[in-house]
């Protein structure tokens, strides 16, 4: 038997707090979101995506809280997923159920509100779009840099560093005018746009707690901060070793111990699972994970279903009405009774394959590479990127803005990326 060579996972910075204390400050980062979330979810219209006029006046009478941190945190609860979008309404999201509970439910939303950074503190409006998605394309460098130096960096430092990358990013993209080029300005006057976005990244990356600002010249990453950056490289670095003990585990610890594993070694273990347990309870237990907020293991759960097989199909079955099941469960359904799995997609409308589209997009910016995000975008049933985003904004998913963010993020066409965040903000502002 030959072992896999494996890259090893890094290490969590020396002095990360633990989960619990990690959780406590995310909690206190969210507070009025929260707040504000679980106000409205007893006393707004629920008929409406939107916190009208009206119904922020009263939250902030009731809240004792100004109508604009009202909005602010309104906002806030929507990127962390305390409340869900499901077509033009508004509800309470898994996240707030579990708030006072699961505290990796609270970093998790935490960490979405830390991927949306540049939606939470929108860039200057005087500044060319183009110029906005280098920088947000750039900040994972200067995150890292700030990781590394575990202590204040000053402010030059991070423009040094940020204006390296956005030259990489150019020259990797061959932008290289052709032609007569008019005078270049001076030195001190192109630095101006980089100097200006980097200061509002900072600003951005500070008001969803990431890092702090001593007056403007240094900046130091918090311990929230400095565990999102080393959850995101130990996304990209971790290569999964074959589980050990699934048996016993959980099915939602279980398919966490699968995620890596190639699909037969993973069917190995999905069955060595489903022999210590009836079907009736193994069956329960995948289909309370696939409702969960984690695309990635709703993705799995259905493929230790399609192991189970018929014995299955009556529980299956049974939550086809659940939005967002559906589009699993209608495949699955489809495999069952003989289709190709290359052909099963046919039994899905067009909305749902969007939304199963945003769904596995979610997985894949969750758990993934951004090069397996842009190889994604070929699967979509629309053909093109334009007519992609018009449909997911109609579709209600309510992983939509995050997704179209990560999009926008790892795509290297700026003006693809320019229409993919303009998606993402008008998703997130309601104007879909």
């Amino acid at each position: 038997m030959t072992t896999r060579r494996t890259r090893p996972a890094p290490r969590p910075p020396e002095g990360t707090p633990a989960p619990s204390e990690l959780a406590r400050q995310a909690r206190v980062v969210l507070a009025d979101a929260v707040r504000i979330a679980r106000w409205a979810a007893v006393e707004r219209d629920p008929s409406s995506s939107q916190l009208t006029e009206r119904s922020q006046q009263r939250a902030a009478a009731a809240l004792e809280l100004t109508p604009l941190q009202v909005r602010a945190g309104w906002d806030r609860a929507r990127l962390a997923g305390l409340v869900e979008l499901h077509g033009d309404t508004a509800r309470p999201g898994w996240r707030l159920r579990a708030w006072d509970r699961d505290d990796m439910a609270v970093l998790r939303g935490w960490v979405a509100l830390f991927d949306a950074w540049s939606l939470v503190h929108p860039a200057p409006e005087d500044v060319a779009p183009t110029a906005v998605a280098e920088v947000v394309e750039a900040v994972p460098q200067v995150l890292s840099l700030l990781q590394l130096s575990a202590g204040p960096v000053l402010v030059p430092l991070l423009l040094d560093l940020l204006q390296q990358r956005v030259a990489e990013l150019r020259e990797e993209r061959c932008e290289v005018p052709y032609g007569p080029q008019p005078d270049l300005p001076e030195a001190g006057q192109e630095d101006i746009p980089v100097s200006a976005l980097l200061h509002w990244a900072l600003q951005g990356l500070s008001a969803v707690g990431a890092l702090t600002l001593d007056r403007g010249r240094s900046a130091t990453l918090t311990p929230l901060g400095n565990w999102a950056v080393w959850v995101k490289l130990e996304q990209i670095c971790v290569a999964a070793q074959s589980p050990a003990g699934n048996i016993e585990q959980s099915a939602e610890d279980m398919l966490r111990g699968c995620a890596r594993l190639t699909p037969g070694p993973a069917r190995a273990e999905y069955r060595a699972w489903l022999a210590a347990r009836t079907v009736p309870s193994a069956v329960a237990e995948l289909l309370a994970v696939a409702r969960g907020e984690d695309a990635l293991l709703r993705g799995l759960a259905f493929e230790a279903l399609r192991v189970v097989g018929a014995p299955a199909e009556a529980e299956v079955r049974a939550t086809a009405d659940e939005p967002s099941l559906r589009p699993y469960v209608l495949l699955w359904l489809a495999e069952q009774e003989g289709a190709d799995p290359e052909d099963a997609a046919d039994v899905l409308t067009r909305a749902e394959a969007t939304w199963l589209w945003v769904d596995t997009a979610a997985a894949v910016a969750d758990h993934g590479e951004p090069e397996l995000l842009l190889r994604h975008l070929d699967s979509a049933v629309q053909g093109t990127v334009p007519a992609l985003l018009e449909e997911v904004r109609a579709g209600g998913h309510p992983r939509t803005v995050q997704v179209l963010v990560a999009l926008a993020a790892a795509h290297p066409d700026p003006a693809l990326a320019k229409a993919v965040r303009r998606a993402a903000f008008q998703v997130h502002t309601g104007d879909a």
